[in-house]
């Protein structure tokens, strides 16, 4: 008699699974728009502040610091709290800033801009880890899905931005995400969160001599390179775009959306290659492939050339990352989660540096072409890195 209640208290457990899954993907999608945002509006943020491209770099660095900011946030909470309070936060603050993204100053825009950074650093890594828990028999297969959704989030993005700009509407999107984000907070106050066992801390103590192993500095500096240029990308080429254009219609700012599809058409062909060609390998046909792209772009004198290169660019950077992170897993094994809070922590420095070098450039040599150099050292470097990395396998 005992058995029937307890089926049904799976069944139940495992319906509300479902609906959160559901919501945690919703509220990835919203996240992949933020996430974004400001590479496609970045031309209307400028305009109304008045900002130089030197000035605006700094949007970026706020963002990315914000966001680092949240991810200690996140461990914090979720160490103490669960994963509800982590998310609601996020959601929240990602909501509060896109609302007034569009503030009367520059100052109260930086402000927003950190503000949705730690709502991003709160969301991200608290979704893919509860994301995992919720499938422990296929963890990758479910974060390769929600990570999907963030996908669709910033793919999509520029088109809204492109629609409500030929309306001289832009602030609905912001408002409309804010509106969304506040309705995903909601009903994660409703929703029914799994509780899961604590597990001892295995890693509360760094092991001797950990910190001198040879491959911190150089995977670490991977790391920080590859946000860095990939925000270097993907936050300027809409400016580029429409400076190249003059601001004539609206097609520039759908160049970050060539982007992020190339990159996730990327990912998704990259299984199929590793059968064949080994990881850091692929990872060096990647970056000469984004290199090659960049290249392109410098020498682009209309939109179809700008949406090759860029294409070009979003498919080479795709099997970076996915293998800098496979390499720290098999460079340090069991001993990976001791040093990855600092890795990721170097990969939102360099989202913070590198793009605002990108327009401190720009504005010192009086051309976004010269910033645009910035990524471009950022592949260079990155492939004498992974270069390093084959030579000591």
């Amino acid at each position: 008699m005992s058995a029937m209640p307890r089926a049904v208290d799976k069944l139940q457990a495992q319906m509300g699974n479902v609906r959160l899954t559901a919501m945690l993907h919703a509220g990835f999608i919203l996240t992949g728009v933020v996430n974004t945002m400001l590479g496609p509006m970045l031309p209307v943020l400028s305009a109304r502040w008045a900002l130089s491209d030197a000035r605006a770099g700094y949007l970026f660095t706020a963002q990315f610091s914000g966001s680092m900011l949240g991810v200690m946030g996140s461990s914090f909470l979720m160490s103490r709290r669960g994963h509800r309070i982590s998310l609601i936060s996020g959601l929240g603050l990602m909501a509060l800033g896109s609302a007034t993204l569009l503030a009367a100053s520059w100052t109260l825009g930086m402000l927003a801009t950190v503000c949705f950074g730690i709502g991003l650093g709160l969301t991200i890594p608290t979704t893919n880890l509860l994301i995992s828990e919720l499938n422990p028999e296929k963890r990758a297969a479910a974060l390769n899905l929600i990570n999907l959704s963030w996908g669709v989030g910033a793919v999509s993005c520029p088109f809204f931005v492109a629609a409500l700009l030929r309306m001289h509407r832009t602030s609905l999107m912001l408002y409309g995400v804010a509106a969304l984000l506040s309705l995903a907070a909601a009903g994660m106050i409703r929703a029914s969160f799994p509780v899961f066992s604590p597990q001892l801390d295995n890693v509360s103590r760094m092991e001797e001599g950990l910190w001198r192993s040879r491959w911190v500095p150089i995977i670490g500096a991977l790391f920080f390179f590859y946000i860095g240029s990939e925000a270097g990308v993907t936050g300027w080429i809409a400016t580029y775009a429409q400076r190249m254009v003059a601001g004539a219609g609206t097609a520039w700012v759908l160049t970050p959306s060539l982007f992020w599809t190339a990159l996730l058409l990327g990912r998704a062909t990259a299984p199929v290659l590793l059968r064949h060609v080994q990881e850091l390998k692929l990872a060096e046909f990647g970056l000469v492939l984004s290199m090659v792209g960049i290249v392109v772009l410098l020498g682009a004198r209309d939109l179809s050339v700008v949406a090759i290169g860029i294409s070009l660019a979003g498919m080479g950077f795709s099997s970076v990352f996915p293998v800098a992170i496979a390499t720290l897993s098999r460079k340090f094994g069991s001993r990976a989660s001791q040093i990855a809070g600092v890795m990721f922590a170097l990969a939102g420095a360099g989202g913070a540096t590198l793009p605002w070098l990108a327009g401190y450039t720009s504005t010192m040599f009086g051309s976004l072409r010269y910033g645009l150099l910035v990524p471009l050292f950022g592949c260079i470097v990155m492939l004498t890195l992974n270069a390093q990395l084959s030579k000591r396998e």
